[in-house]
């Protein structure tokens, strides 16, 4: 009876799946990545926090993971599935002209940035070859978090996503030599003896078996996973369709793993090849939930391997450690980008998301130590180090996109984008330029009434000038900038903007600046409305109220009502809620 009670190892599954179901919602409400939220559940439920008084509070042992091995075998799935999902969104032409990308920008910041790090260690006393595998390792980012950040925020089709995934996929592929050079490293320690010819030779083999591994993957997905899929879906099969998904996604990451290649990458072949047949949307919808939670149980297995006690031990050390590689690791990679071609705007995102350690530094740290090439403190410590900068990772993501939007305003300001030119008589000015201001900026334009559009983000501003539009780069909060745009003889102040604080601080701003023009504004729901009328705005458009007018005018008619009686009845209904809101009445 004891056996059937006992759970055992789901315990482990258990807890993540509560974590999971707390952690989402949770970052959600608060519009925080739920990369950060799984890293710090892990963090404190992990064996090195609460697991630690499992012994002493016994009942601590229901809400903590202490199997780290169950839980990393896991986390590399959700790895292999991400690449997977990216290879979808890929074909092997786009992949083709990422190349240089890839094979130079890529391989450019691995042995650089390992060069410049193994300086740093080499400075501390450390040995040489610990010294290059400390900085190998560190060179490489973490695929998963760093993805999965740019998916979260629709970026991997831009210029920094592309750029940042070609540097990823680079040190994918860095991996096989890395691992040789511990091995050499570590038979060097053991007191075999090497030579040179053995070194190259041996490397030789490694890549080649790689390089066939490779071939194998793509020759198989060529020739047989058309076929095979299309199969499968004659059956009409769902569970069928999707164990064959499962199939190809471990089949592949464990036949590169073999050959000495990370499991990502296989996954990310596989998604390639099907990436050119008819069935990657279906595969792309089935794939997504297991993605999702295998993803997160990566991010708690980061999240385990952080040892407080070993943080508070030496608590100066290794905050200057950590915030130094990323310092470091970013100005490498920042130069680097801009050597290759790409803006500042993209070098500096592209330099901070990048900054942060990866996942292999756990494999190839541990591998070094076991091998005799580095003490076991120096491994902890690096441990320590990369699973810190894992942690940044999220922040970091943050800080790029807004240093990088600086720098990109800055320069947008530098080439004029910024002068809105003499002000024009009659000319009306649009806050806001995205899906609804240019609606209204394109019937403006027809009917042949002037207008000046101000948008803080930069690359609307450059779109719409390349298009011909009147369009200005500027924080329309700010009164002296209104003043600039001609706001005092502005027959209309139109505002558009979606974010609700930003559209109440410029209501405020022009109507400081002026007082008795016209300020028609969008509002996202009633008590947004409220508040606009109470800074002054002379007209609100409720989002949601003019969609419920047209919804019921169309309705109406469809019943049979006139329609112009129906045009009046939505006037009525309009009026009486328009009152509503002026009277403050937050009522839709």
């Amino acid at each position: 009876m004891a056996a059937a009670t006992d759970i055992g190892g789901y315990r482990e599954a258990l807890v993540f799946l509560g974590t999971a179901g707390v952690v989402i919602p949770l970052m959600a409400r608060l519009r925080v990545s739920p990369v950060l939220g799984f890293l710090i559940a892990g963090l404190v439920l992990g064996p090195n926090s609460l697991g630690r008084l499992d012994d002493a509070l016994p009942w601590l042992g229901l809400i903590t993971i202490t199997s780290q091995d169950a839980v990393d075998r896991l986390a590399e799935l959700g790895v292999a599935f991400l690449l997977f999902s990216i290879g979808l969104e890929l074909s092997f032409d786009r992949l083709w002209t990422m190349r240089r990308l890839v094979f130079g920008f890529g391989i450019a910041q691995v042995v650089l940035t390992t060069m410049a790090i193994s300086a740093v260690t080499l400075a501390f006393g450390n040995a040489v070859e610990a010294s290059l595998v400390i900085g190998a390792c560190l060179a490489l980012s973490s695929t998963a978090i760093v993805l999965q950040l740019l998916a979260e925020q629709k970026r991997l089709a831009s210029v920094a996503g592309r750029s940042i995934f070609a540097v990823l996929l680079a040190q994918d592929l860095a991996v096989v030599p890395i691992l040789f050079l511990i091995v050499v490293f570590g038979g060097t320690a053991t007191g075999a003896t090497t030579t040179a010819g053995s070194v190259w030779a041996g490397l030789g083999l490694a890549l080649l078996q790689a390089a066939a591994a490779i071939a194998l993957i793509v020759g198989f997905g060529r020739l047989i996973l058309r076929r095979l899929f299309r199969l499968v879906a004659r059956t009409h099969n769902r569970e069928l369709f999707m164990a064959t998904i499962q199939f190809v996604v471990v089949g592949t990451s464990l036949l590169t793993q073999v050959a000495g290649l990370s499991m990502a990458l296989g996954a990310f072949l596989a998604g390639l090849l099907l990436s050119e047949t008819e069935f990657r949307r279906q595969v792309e919808v089935d794939i997504e939930p297991f993605k999702g939670m295998l993803l997160g149980l990566f991010f708690i297995s980061v999240g385990m391997r952080i040892d407080l006690a070993e943080v508070a031990s030496q608590p100066l050390m290794l905050a200057a450690s950590v915030l130094g590689m990323v310092a470091l690791k970013a100005a490498v990679i920042a130069v680097l980008a801009r050597l290759f071609g790409l803006s500042w705007p993209v070098a500096v995102e592209a330099s901070l998301l990048l900054a942060g350690g990866g996942e292999f530094a756990f494999l190839m740290l541990g591998l070094a130590s076991s091998s005799g090439v580095m003490p076991r403190d120096v491994e902890q410590f690096m441990l320590l180090v990369a699973s810190g900068t894992m942690l940044l990772t999220p922040y970091l993501a943050r800080l790029g996109r807004k240093a990088g939007a600086r720098v990109r305003n800055a320069s947008l300001v530098e080439r004029g984008y910024g002068d809105p030119g003499p002000v024009a008589a009659g000319r009306s000015i649009v806050v806001g330029h995205g899906r609804v201001g240019r609606i209204v900026c394109d019937i403006l334009h027809k009917q042949g009434q002037p207008f000046l559009a101000i948008e803080i983000d930069a690359d609307l501003v450059s779109q719409a000038r390349k298009a011909g539009r009147p369009l200005v780069y500027g924080d329309a909060a700010q009164r002296a900038f209104l003043r600039k745009c001609g706001v005092a003889e502005a027959p209309a102040l139109v505002v558009t903007m979606h974010d609700a604080v930003a559209a109440e601080h410029v209501v405020a701003a022009a109507r400081a600046e002026r007082a008795d023009i016209p300020v028609i504004v969008r509002a996202r729901d009633a008590e947004h409305a409220v508040r606009l009328f109470r800074l002054g705005a002379s007209d609100v458009v409720r989002e949601v109220l003019e969609a419920s007018f047209e919804i019921a005018s169309t309705v109406l008619q469809t019943l049979g009502l006139p329609v112009g009686k129906v045009i009046a009845i939505i006037h009525d209904e309009r009026d009486i809620r328009k009152k509503q809101v002026r009277e403050g009445r937050a009522a839709e």
